[in-house]
């Protein structure tokens, strides 16, 4: 990798060189603040709490650089060196600014400024040996108005339909959530899923839409995945990709509905749902295991496995979605690597947060995903201790807490033995040796038979 540094450099890759080079002139009168408190969410919320800037206050007592460990920590968010002059130059930073990247460097790095035909042929990352293609956004170009106005499907045997009726379909993508009318029902990392109505079909829309950390080639990459992944690899705990259209700049996906929503949903009791009990939880369990299991026989890596990203149909069977992000990993002893880091933190194994992409990633976000199945609690919550779901295994590792004091409570069938079982299993999955962790086959025999201990129960 080239150590010159562009404006397209990822915060993430400056050398530790230049680290403390910033951290010089941020850390006096605690300067790094001002930069903390100004960097947003792609929701326009700030990223740092007070919660947050304590956290790195603390790490001047342990001879650390608070401004060092904010860059390491923005840094897995893809931000780049722009974005980071952009932030020092707002502040007053005028000199780090100029360290970071003298003015002369004038390169234009804002790709959501460029139109999509600017972009469209640049290529996606590329896998192990090559095993993704490059991405070609032409391989599914829609037909005209008039023939997309048919049913139509192409050689995967996936639907293409037009914007025009996938947009009727949403009510014009009401925007509203489906509980008051409209026709929103939740929003991802690059979309806002929409229930619609096409060919009397009840179906679940995914509109993708650029953020601020993410390039048309990116939204791109993201559709074009999805359907490869989707038209490859078919299973009972995998969502079903019913079509997509793109017309002209829009990208949809088309998805079959799943009337229970998603697990994270269900946990929550949202829209005041029954708790889900704990047969119905084993289940659950076992049948995403066996969803990851069947992704990574066929050398998939998820690489965002979360209880968001479990949807639930009718009979509450779970369903593994989202596959934008999946990388086929050519053989399971490869590990690759990736200079964007992508995933959701608060179920991303160490080795994920420096890049690498391996299917014990996979394994470690869901030793998390058992831990809200175990304690019905979110992955993470700043209003909480320890705020990271995943920490609670510290805790009770340490016997400064058991696994009973964070059993969800609204269960009223838990059996203590098979709770303690799944409880083990999950403490397994978040080794953070990923050469520790189970592989998924014995991951989904163990929760097999828990399963079958608390069915015949």
């Amino acid at each position: 990798m080239s150590k010159t540094v562009t404006p397209s450099t990822y915060v993430r890759n400056l050398s530790h060189g230049m680290h403390r080079q910033l951290a010089d002139l941020l850390d006096p009168q605690e300067g790094w603040k001002k930069i903390a408190v100004n960097i947003m969410k792609p929701s326009g919320e700030a990223r740092y709490s007070q919660f947050h800037i304590r956290r790195f206050e603390g790490t001047v007592q342990m001879g650390k650089s608070p401004t060092c460990e904010l860059l390491y920590d923005w840094g897995t968010t893809n931000c780049t060196v722009q974005d980071l002059k952009d932030l020092l130059q707002k502040n007053g930073f005028s000199a780090a600014a100029s360290l970071l990247l003298p003015a002369k460097n004038t390169e234009n790095v804002n790709a959501s400024t460029r139109p999509v035909s600017s972009a469209i042929n640049a290529p996606c990352e590329m896998s192990a040996a090559e095993v993704i293609d490059t991405c070609n956004p032409h391989t599914y170009q829609s037909k005209g108005p008039e023939e997309n106005e048919v049913d139509d499907f192409d050689d995967m045997g996936i639907g293409r339909f037009s914007f025009t009726e996938v947009k009727q379909s949403t009510n014009n993508f009401d925007i509203r959530p489906v509980s008051e009318g409209g026709n929103k029902l939740g929003e991802g990392g690059f979309g806002v899923v929409f229930k619609g109505e096409i060919k009397e079909k009840i179906v679940a829309v995914k509109k993708l839409t650029e953020l601020v950390d993410a390039s048309i080639q990116d939204l791109t990459c993201q559709f074009e995945q999805e359907i490869k992944i989707m038209g490859k690899c078919q299973h009972e705990n995998l969502v079903k990709l019913l079509g997509y259209s793109k017309d002209g700049d829009q990208y949809c996906l088309i998805y079959t509905y799943m009337p229970n929503g998603s697990l994270l949903d269900r946990l929550a009791c949202l829209n005041d749902t029954p708790p889900v009990s704990w047969v119905l939880r084993c289940n659950i369990a076992y049948g995403t295991a066996n969803g990851i299991n069947y992704l990574h026989e066929n050398s998939h890596v998820h690489r965002d496995i979360k209880s968001a990203n479990i949807l639930l149909d009718d009979t509450l069977v779970p369903k593994i979605s989202d596959f934008g992000l999946s990388r086929a990993t050519g053989q399971f002893s490869k590990t690759m690597m990736t200079e964007r880091i992508v995933g959701t933190t608060a179920y991303m194994a160490p080795e994920a947060l420096r890049g690498e992409i391996t299917i014990k990633s996979d394994i470690f976000s869901f030793g998390v995903v058992l831990l809200e199945i175990i304690s019905g609690l979110a992955p993470v919550d700043e209003n909480r201790s320890p705020s990271l779901l995943l920490d609670i295994k510290e805790e009770i590792e340490e016997e400064e807490k058991t696994i009973e004091e964070y059993t969800d409570k609204k269960m009223g069938d838990v059996e203590p033995n098979t709770l303690k079982k799944m409880y083990t299993v999950a403490s397994q999955c978040l080794n953070q040796m990923k050469n520790r962790r189970p592989v998924i086959t014995r991951v989904l025999q163990n929760l097999e038979d828990i399963k079958n201990l608390v069915s015949s129960s």
